[in-house]
Order: structure tokens, then C-alpha cells, then sequence
């Protein structure tokens, strides 16, 4: 099994986001915003209401329900996700969930020069 995310159970979303990470300077809490751009959760032919952003995995599941939407001109048009860790043993479950999405998806890690923050996902186009 790949990893995948979904805004709605059972139905995987196609589009990959951009993932940006903060971490705090001992390591032990931080934040993965995620930023999807007219993702399929948003068609209108979408399923239900967005209660959260599910990742899925071989070892279970993630979870956040502070999912937001961006409007431009009164439409939606990006879900912005924020997932929140406050251990390391937490952190490192996001970490191998990241790397299995990144995986599964053909993506890459890359870190902002000088950033020592942490990885961020990456398309490398």
C-alpha cells in the first residue's frame, strides 16, 4: 500500500500539494501546512462536507480537521490543511508518512538553503 490523502473517506485526492514545515528550535513541536490548488474535494460534484484531511498509510492514519478553504472572486479555489505535531515520536510518524507520500507520488524532499527547519515536499519540476 502507498500513501495517499483524502478529504473525503474512501476517495483519494489526486492533487498533490505543496507542503511547507516549521518545527520548533528544540524539535519536538511544529506544523505541516499543506496547500492544495483546485483540488478535486472542491469540484462540484465533490461527495459531502470536508470534516478533515485523512493520510493514510501501512501504519494507520493521520489526522487533522483544520482544513480551510481559499476563495477568489466568491469561488473556491485551494483547501489549505495544517497539521500539527507535538513530540518527536509524532514528528517521526509524519515524517515516514511524508516520505511514503512523497514515494507513492514521484516526489521529492528539498529543505530552503541555510533553512534548518526541516524538509519540505517538493515536485522538483
Amino acid at each position: 500500500m502507498g500513501a495517499a490523502i483524502q478529504f473525503f473517506r474512501g476517495v483519494d485526492e489526486p492533487v498533490v500539494p505543496d507542503i511547507r514545515m516549521t518545527r520548533s528550535r528544540d524539535g519536538r513541536t511544529g506544523q505541516a501546512i499543506f496547500v492544495f490548488e483546485e483540488p478535486d474535494a472542491l469540484a462540484p460534484n465533490a461527495v459531502g462536507d470536508i470534516t478533515g484531511m485523512f493520510m493514510l498509510d501501512e501504519e494507520g492514519e493521520l489526522v487533522t480537521r483544520e482544513v480551510k478553504a481559499r476563495f477568489v472572486n466568491g469561488k473556491a479555489s485551494a483547501l489549505e490543511a495544517t497539521y500539527t505535531w507535538k513530540s518527536t515520536e509524532d514528528f517521526d510518524r509524519f515524517m515516514r508518512f511524508a516520505q511514503r507520500y512523497a514515494d507513492s507520488n514521484a516526489l521529492g524532499f528539498s529543505g530552503s538553503p541555510g533553512d534548518d527547519d526541516g524538509p519540505a515536499a517538493d515536485d522538483n519540476t
